[in-house]
């Protein structure tokens, strides 16, 4: 059936549910603010109240955008790890680029005790963190772009990205284990990970990156589509594996990698959103799930984000844990019902 018959009603209702649960994340939190009030905010209106405005303008609505272009990149960066790989328990963790920023931010935090305290101080900021989380993140994926041109077996760097994880997970044990406790703390809060903690500024830079990585996916539909047949048949119809191969990996670390240094380590939506996305539109074809993994991706964080700021209260819990005790049983239940993983 035509794209824009069968799909149209679809992504008209997920697009409306988008708004509503940015609208809804903008309107939640510690202070309880009028919806009136927030719309006003938006539209560019006085609310009456300076502190509200600050509050909706300098961190709700930064955090409601964050969480979208998390939840959005995250989701198609399993998607397209999935399709490289055909293997449902892929996602952007498989390539090491997550575990690679990972060990760049543990060998600043724990490791900047190593050269004094004022200097550690220095060390441990804001955009010292992001900065190693990237240039971790960028090491694994020159590694792994370079064994991509030397290797022709796809499940090769598929185990080769696995090894790098578990080479990356093991160093940063070594270190956890000659920290100090502050250290450690540190490092775990950052484990937990953050969508409220990026200013304009900030945003900007992760946008700009992110957008890169999203038009280098929506370029790579037709190869992604054609890859679901398979290598062989793939070449057979003019594929160029190793390019396209190329692309998908470009494009999944810079979605990945970058959401991981300016917002920690994400669980649960890389790899399980393409599956919700799969369980709801019955297709395979990557024209239809790329955008509805965008929409379904930034949906589930806003509406992680809203549960995990706890309206009316000061405290805030670990995106990671929200991500996981949300989604996975949404997924297991999807699964029961439709008794089979469409891939």
């Amino acid at each position: 059936m035509p794209y824009t018959k069968t799909y149209k009603l679809p992504f008209v209702a997920l697009i409306l549910v988008l708004f509503l649960c940015f609208f809804a994340n903008i309107s939640l939190g510690s202070v309880s603010i009028p919806f009136q009030d927030v719309f006003n905010s938006l539209i560019g209106n006085s609310t009456g109240n300076e502190s509200w405005q600050h509050i909706i303008h300098e961190y709700r609505l930064p955090k409601a955008i964050t969480s979208i272009i998390v939840g959005s990149g995250l989701g198609i960066s399993g998607l397209l790890m999935q399709t490289l790989f055909r293997n449902p328990l892929a996602g952007p963790f498989v390539l090491g680029i997550t575990s690679g920023s990972s060990l760049g931010v543990a060998l600043v935090i724990m490791g900047a005790s190593a050269f004094g305290g004022t200097l550690a101080s220095v060390l441990v900021s804001k955009w010292s963190i992001v900065i190693a989380a990237s240039l971790g993140s960028f090491t694994v994926l020159l590694v792994v772009l370079i064994i991509s041109n030397r290797v022709r077996d796809t499940m090769a760097i598929l185990i080769i990205g696995l090894m790098f994880g578990s080479i990356t997970s093991a160093t940063v044990s070594v270190l956890s284990y000659f920290s100090s406790a502050e250290e450690l703390q540190q490092y775990i809060f950052w484990g937990f990970g953050s969508v409220g903690n990026l200013t304009w500024y900030e945003l900007f830079i992760l946008f700009i990156i992110y957008a890169i990585g999203i038009l280098i996916s929506l370029s790579s539909i037709k190869a992604l589509n054609t890859l679901l047949l398979g290598e062989n048949y793939a070449k057979s119809l003019g594929l160029n594996i190793k390019t396209s191969r190329l692309l998908i990996i470009i494009a999944t670390s810079l979605l990945a990698g970058t959401i991981t240094a300016f917002a920690g380590p994400i669980a649960f939506i890389g790899l399980a959103i393409p599956h919700m996305t799969r369980q709801i539109f019955n297709t395979s074809n990557h024209k239809i799930l790329l955008p509805a993994v965008f929409l379904f991706g930034a949906i589930t964080m806003l509406i992680c984000d809203s549960i995990a700021q706890l309206p009316s209260s000061d405290l805030t819990l670990p995106i990671n844990a929200i991500t996981s005790l949300i989604g996975a049983p949404v997924i297991i239940w999807l699964l029961v019902r439709k008794r089979k993983m469409m891939f």
